[in-house]
């Protein structure tokens, strides 16, 4: 009876023992233990920031019924078919003459801002038209009126007039970071409404040479001739972007597109709609960027600023002093680094505002003061 005891509280030890080396280093066994053999685990709470969700759907119907179809018609002058061919006498009451007018049509996409029906698109997708139409997503078209346009940043406002139209939800662009999974919606290649899904490639392109003001999101979601003028949103369908344009050697997506950021897109928009277009500030100066060699043939040691290739007589710049040769190397207060930020300070200017120049005459550094006039169109 002893031994046989001595023998249950040995084995009972034991048992203890495994058990707690099971719990400590291998508690998932008893994880599967307690949901059984055929039990379905509890679902892990997804971590926000870290997991997306499984669909977009949602997202995508908030945002799909605010993105239209743009179709455009213009006359074009062709060759005539006919022309310098030899046809019989009398065939033609008179003779046909080298060019024919054919209608010309084209594709693109729009988003709905407002709830009076405003269309943001891009300038290029209505440029020269000489009708436009806008067909919503359940299929339904209306002529569209030009509000207003900014070809500086190939922004157009459109406005048709439609009962209960679906205004876009509007996100924050300055919100996104590199890795945020974005979609496009548009209408490629003239196809009907598509959705593609990327994610946030770089937020802040500039010098691209696309627009004369560039502040472009680039983005993987597939953007092809058609897009042009849609939406880019976020996962939960607000809008972040106007989708503008892709670097492409074929004429298709290459993973590299570019959307125009929707905080910049309604700024034009509501310039367009309340005074009919962007006041933007203006110098009347024509800058070259500094390469290493100019700015040696300066004295320079770097090549920070920007030359001034050229000057308006009369412009505002002019008027301050400023001459051709001179390199500006800051702008009201802020440093120079490129042509195309040069241009932006000062685009930024609101006409009748005067703007501090800094600039290198001679290797003697001058401080001038210019009022900023508006931009030509």
């Amino acid at each position: 009876m002893v031994k046989l005891s001595r023998f249950l509280l040995q084995a009972a030890l034991a048992g203890v023992a495994v058990a707690v080396i099971v719990a400590l280093f291998f508690p998932g066994l008893l994880d599967q233990e307690r949901t059984g053999a055929g039990a379905i685990p509890h679902a892990t709470e997804p971590t926000t920031g870290i997991q997306g969700p499984v669909s977009y759907a949602s997202g995508v119907a908030r945002a799909a019924p605010a993105v239209v179809n743009i179709t455009t018609s213009r006359i074009v002058e062709v060759p005539h078919p006919l022309a310098g061919e030899q046809v019989p006498p009398g065939f033609f009451h008179e003779p046909p003459h080298s060019l024919a007018d054919r209608e010309q049509a084209s594709l693109g996409s729009g988003v709905i801002m407002t709830s009076a029906g405003h269309v943001l698109t891009n300038h290029h997708v209505i440029e020269k038209a000489e009708a436009i139409a806008v067909v919503l997503a359940n299929g339904d078209a209306h002529p569209a009126e030009i509000i207003g346009i900014d070809p500086d940043t190939d922004l157009a406002v459109l406005r048709i007039v439609a009962p209960d139209v679906t205004a876009a939800s509007i996100g924050r662009s300055r919100d996104l970071r590199v890795g945020d999974v974005v979609l496009a919606i548009g209408n490629p290649f003239g196809v009907g409404q598509t959705v593609t899904q990327g994610i946030v490639s770089a937020t802040g392109r500039t010098e691209l040479g696309i627009n004369l003001f560039e502040d472009f999101i680039q983005t993987d979601a597939a953007i092809n001739p058609g897009n042009s003028g849609g939406a880019l949103i976020n996962a939960l369908g607000e809008l972040v972007g106007i989708n503008t344009a892709i670097f492409t050697r074929s004429g298709g997506s290459h993973g590299i597109g570019f959307a125009i950021p929707v905080d910049l897109a309604r700024d034009v928009m509501n310039e367009i709609i309340e005074h009919g277009r962007v006041a933007r500030g203006w110098l009347g100066i024509e800058v070259q960027a500094l390469d290493r060699a100019l700015a040696e043939s300066f004295g320079m040691e770097h090549t920070r600023g920007v030359l001034i290739a050229g000057i308006l007589r009369g412009g505002p710049a002019a008027v301050a002093g400023l001459q051709p040769g001179d390199v500006v190397v800051r702008l009201d207060g802020q440093q120079v680094d490129s042509t195309r930020g040069a241009l932006n300070i000062i685009a930024r200017k609101r006409p009748g505002d005067d703007i501090a120049i800094e600039a290198l005459r001679d290797g003697e550094l001058i401080h001038l003061e210019a009022t900023v006039d508006i931009r030509p169109i």
